[in-house]
């Protein structure tokens, strides 16, 4: 028997088992609103649900009369769009969550002072 020959064998499940605690946990894909899509009615959709950073939310809505535009917590309270604040328009804009609190809002005139915003908590 050569040296080390049995040590590749007992190496390969804890290499396996350190994989599986050092790969990434797989993301989840959330439709906000869900089936309404991104409206009015979507500032109460995030209650209840648990997001993770990495989470993908997804914004399906009318671009001819909705956007999107992801804001600082100033900005959410006061429904402003600050220079630089990205803006999405596409009508399904797929957005990642960092950890803590995400804010998004619609910038149409009078839509996030009608309740067109959502703040998501990303553990």
């Amino acid at each position: 028997m050569g040296m080390g020959s049995g040590s590749a064998g007992q190496a390969a499940p804890l290499i396996l088992i350190l994989l599986c605690f050092l790969l990434p946990a797989e993301s989840a894909k959330f439709t906000v609103g869900d089936s309404a899509g991104w409206s009015f009615a979507a500032s109460s959709w995030p209650k209840g649900k648990s997001f993770k950073a990495g989470d993908v939310l997804v914004f399906n809505y009318n671009p001819s009369v909705h956007n999107v535009v992801a804001v600082s917590s100033a900005a959410y309270s006061s429904c402003t769009t600050p220079g630089g604040a990205k803006v999405y328009s596409s009508g399904s804009d797929e957005v990642t969550l960092v950890k803590g609190t995400n804010y998004f809002v619609c910038n149409f005139a009078g839509h996030c002072e009608s309740g067109m915003k959502i703040a998501v908590t990303a553990s």
